[in-house]
């Protein structure tokens, strides 16, 4: 960092150059951003603008210690805040991040890296261990409510593996009087049996349900009960008819999925491991969306296109990202990964990655490197008390 920069910032932030940078920046908070200084914060708005503008360049060039950087960033959210100034790469001076591919992430060596993508976890069970919980958690349900029975053993207990199973309960979901059973249960096997890799990607959306939603502590719940999980794999189907070019079949699957499980997810987006939605009512996911790993979304999330011109018209969501309630992301934009973007909140530019984004548009509120918003599914988002959209 050039000195001239680093004086500029005590200078204006500080009583005297000699004040520590962490010093300095706790002076800076209590004075002017804590709530009870507003006026002097409006009356002097060029000022605090510029020292908030500083105080993000120190952090991107200076090697702080933690304690200085938590103290700075809390600065430079509090100016923006209490300023209302929308915290945007141009304000900040953090460009978002390119995402050629889904897992880039341009984080320092301690910021937690969802962008490994899907892997298997040591308490995740192997596809024959999962199985045989399955068939398990079937025979128990069975015997304890005798009126389950019957749909228990057609659904799990005469099958042979969780390919078949699978296979017989999107089938029997997605038929139509016009749109035999039966065709779509050899179907669903047939694809299994092709492309395995359909399979594993079943198996870690079903491992993400069972580990990130509270409300399901059985496996069977999800294949079963769980429309999210189920809509998921329908348009795993889909999507690989698609790319064998049998698109009419492929749309008639996405046609019934968007009826029967309020889903619309277009056979061309793609979609990586271990998605979970959550509730799945009226999800959008338009033709040219790419969401990566380990990505969970609520109910009423639109991944929505711009414009009418082919090319990319759709957002681009990077591994470990966590969508609220409502969340709309409109356009070719980014969402980096490890985000989380507040319910009811607008996207409509890039989000950097390992950000906190709320509102309508919505807003960069924090940075949080560490903490994964994925696993522990938390909607609530914890801001200065500030704060304003």
């Amino acid at each position: 960092m050039m000195m001239t920069q680093r004086a500029f910032f005590y200078d204006i932030a500080a009583p005297s150059t000699s004040t520590p940078l962490s010093l300095a920046s706790r002076q800076v908070s209590t004075q002017i951003c804590n709530g009870r200084n507003a006026a002097a914060a409006r009356r002097d708005q060029p000022r605090y603008r510029l020292i908030s503008t500083v105080v993000t360049k120190t952090m991107a060039r200076d090697r702080l210690s933690e304690q200085a950087r938590e103290d700075l960033d809390a600065v430079r959210v509090r100016l923006n805040h209490q300023l209302k100034l929308i915290i945007t790469p141009s304000v900040t001076g953090e460009a978002a991040p390119t995402l050629q591919k889904a897992n880039d992430c341009q984080c320092d060596r301690h910021t937690y890296h969802p962008s490994q993508g899907w892997r298997r976890q040591p308490h995740h069970l192997t596809k024959e261990q999962l199985w045989d919980r399955i068939r398990e958690e079937a025979h128990q349900d069975a015997t304890a409510e005798p009126a389950l029975a019957s749909n228990l053993y057609s659904t799990i207990l005469t099958h042979h593996s969780l390919e078949s199973t699978m296979a017989f309960s999107l089938s029997n979901k997605l038929a139509s009087p016009t749109l035999v059973g039966m065709q779509l249960m050899r179907l669903i096997q047939d694809v299994y049996d092709d492309d395995p890799d359909v399979m594993e990607a079943c198996l870690a959306d079903l491992q993400a349900v069972f580990d990130r939603d509270p409300a399901c502590d059985r496996y069977t719940q999800a294949i079963l009960y769980f429309k999210g999980f189920q809509a998921v794999q329908s348009y795993r189907i889909a999507h690989w008819l698609w790319r064998k070019g049998r698109k009419s079949l492929a749309l008639a699957i996405q046609s019934r999925m968007s009826e029967v499980f309020h889903v619309d997810a277009h056979p061309a987006a793609v979609l990586g491991r271990g998605i979970m939605i959550d509730h799945a009512t009226g999800v959008v996911i338009g033709e040219t969306a790419v969401v990566g790993d380990n990505v969970s979304m609520l109910h009423h999330v639109t991944l929505g296109g711009s414009g009418t011109g082919g090319g990319v018209r759709h957002p681009t969501i990077g591994h470990g990202v966590l969508l609220g309630a409502g969340v709309t992301v409109l356009g070719p934009v980014t969402v980096g990964a490890g985000s989380k973007l507040g319910a009811g909140s607008v996207v409509v530019t890039d989000i950097p990655c390992h950000s906190v984004a709320v509102g309508v548009p919505a807003k960069i509120i924090k940075r949080d490197l560490l903490k994964e918003a994925v696993k522990d599914m938390d909607q609530c988002v914890e801001f200065v008390l500030d704060y304003e959209i």
